[in-house]
C-alpha cells in the first residue's frame, strides 16, 4: 500500500521515516532541522535534543531520488527485548489551523483527549513467561475511559510475573524532565505529538550488571548479537539495507517499505489515522532467564545473589542501576511557534505523571 508511511531500520542504527506529504513533512524536517542546526546556540533548543531521536539529515534512496526520508536514531536498538508504548500528548490532536471538518474527526476518534490530555497509541510488551509479545493497538487506548487509564497503561509494565515499578518510578523521572523545559519555554507548541517509551523486558543483561561484563557476554552470543553487544535484528517484516563500503546505502527503497520499525507508523489516508505494527523477532534467541521469577532491583538484595554469585563469579556492582528507560518525543507534523506555554501538553504531562504515580503507588 503505497500510501503507509515505512520506517526501515538501517543496521548502523538508525531508522528512515518516509516525509508525510506536505505541509506535514515539511514541517517535520524543518522542525528536526532548526533543532539540530549545528550553528543552533539557543539554548531552550539545545536541551531539547535531549528528549528527541538523534537526527541525521535527510535522505533519498538512488532509485527513487524524489522520495524523502528523514533519518533518525533507532531508540529501540540498544534494547534486547523492548517493550515499547506510544503516547499521543495534549489536550488536542489538531493545530490552531486545522479546519473544522478535521477537528471534527479528531475529537471523534477520541473525544477524552481534552479531559484525560494524553492517549495511548499503542503497545508491545514482552512477556518473560511466556517468552513472547502482547501488542495493543490504537482501538485499546480509544477504549481506555477516566476510570480504566490506569489500568490500561499499567499493562505496559507488566512482565506477565510481576509489575516492573523500577520502570514505571524511571519513566516518572524521565517524563518529569521532560514537563521541565515544557514549563521554561514559550516559543514552541506541539499537537498530535507523542512520547515513546522503551524498556528493556528481558530480566537479563540489563536488569543485572557484573563488574565489567553483563551477562549477555557470559552466555551462550546468539546469532545476531555483534561483538560490541548490539544485537542487530532482521525482522521479517523490516527491511534492512545494507551498507556499501562508501557508506551509501545500496537497496530499492521505494516498494515493499515495511509497516513500521517498533509501534509508530501513520498513515496518510484518513481511514487508518495511527495504526501500528510491530516488529517480529527471532524467537530463538535469549531464553537464558526463562524460570519462574522475574529478577528486579528487590530481587536481588535477597536470596537470589548466592545463585547468581555461583553462576557467574562476580557480584553485580550496582544491585540498585536505575531501569534501562527511554522516553523520547516524537511526531513533530504539528509543531507551531508560540509566545505562550504550551498548556494542553503540559496538562497531558501532569496528568500522565498522575497516572504513572498511581500505578507505582499502588
Amino acid at each position: 500500500n503505497a500510501s503507509l508511511l515505512g520506517i526501515l531500520q538501517h543496521p548502523d542504527g538508525t531508522v528512515l521515516k518516509q516525509l508525510q506529504p506536505p505541509p506535514r513533512g515539511p514541517r517535520e524536517q524543518e522542525f528536526y532541522s532548526k533543532v539540530y542546526d549545528s550553528d543552533c546556540c539557543d539554548r531552550i533548543l539545545l536541551e531539547l535534543r535531549e528528549y528527541l531521536p538523534k537526527y541525521f539529515g535527510v535522505w533519498s534512496p538512488p532509485t527513487a531520488p524524489n522520495d524523502t526520508y528523514l533519518k533518525l536514531e533507532d531508540v529501540t536498538r540498544k534494547f534486547n527485548k523492548p517493550c515499547i508504548m506510544d503516547v499521543k500528548i495534549g489536550q488536542k490532536s489538531y493545530d490552531p489551523y486545522a479546519s473544522a471538518e478535521k477537528i471534527q474527526q479528531q475529537v471523534s476518534k477520541y473525544p477524552l483527549m481534552e479531559e484525560i490530555g494524553f492517549l495511548v497509541l499503542g503497545m508491545r510488551v514482552y512477556h518473560v513467561s511466556s517468552d513472547s509479545y502482547e501488542t495493543q493497538n490504537q482501538h485499546y487506548g480509544r477504549s481506555l475511559t477516566k476510570e480504566t487509564v490506569k489500568d490500561g497503561i499499567s499493562k505496559f509494565f507488566h512482565s506477565g510475573y510481576c509489575l516492573r515499578k523500577d520502570v514505571v518510578a524511571a519513566s516518572i523521572q524521565k517524563v518529569e524532565k521532560i514537563l521541565e523545559w515544557f514549563e521554561g519555554q514559550t516559543q514552541l507548541n506541539f499537537y498530535a505529538s507523542s512520547l515513546l517509551f522503551v524498556y528493556e523486558g528481558s530480566c537479563q543483561a540489563t536488569t543485572v550488571r557484573l563488574s565489567d561484563v553483563t551477562l549477555a557476554e557470559k552466555r551462550r552470543v546468539p546469532k545476531g548479537l555483534l561483538s560490541g553487544g548490539d544485537v542487530l535484528e532482521y525482522n521479517n517484516n523490516i527491511h534492512v539495507i545494507n551498507s556499501t563500503e562508501n557508506g551509501k546505502i545500496e537497496a530499492s527503497v521505494g516498494k515493499g517499505l515495511s509497516k513500521f520499525y517498533a509501534l509508530h507508523k501513520k498513515s496518510c489516508s484518513k481511514r487508518h489515522h495511527s495504526q501500528l505494527s510491530l516488529k517480529v523477532e527471532n524467537s530463538e534467541q535469549d531464553n537464558v532467564w526463562k524460570s519462574s521469577t522475574c529478577i528486579t532491583q528487590e530481587h536481588l538484595n535477597g536470596n537470589v545473589l548466592p545463585q547468581l554469585e555461583k553462576v557467574f563469579y562476580h557480584m553485580p556492582a550496582e544491585p540498585k542501576e536505575s531501569a534501562k528507560v527511554e522516553v523520547r518525543m516524537i511526531d513533530f507534523a504539528h509543531v507551531f511557534p508560540s509566545n505562550t506555554k504550551d498548556e494542553g501538553y503540559i496538562y497531558g504531562l501532569k496528568n500522565l505523571i498522575t497516572v504513572l504515580q498511581n500505578i507505582l503507588d499502588n
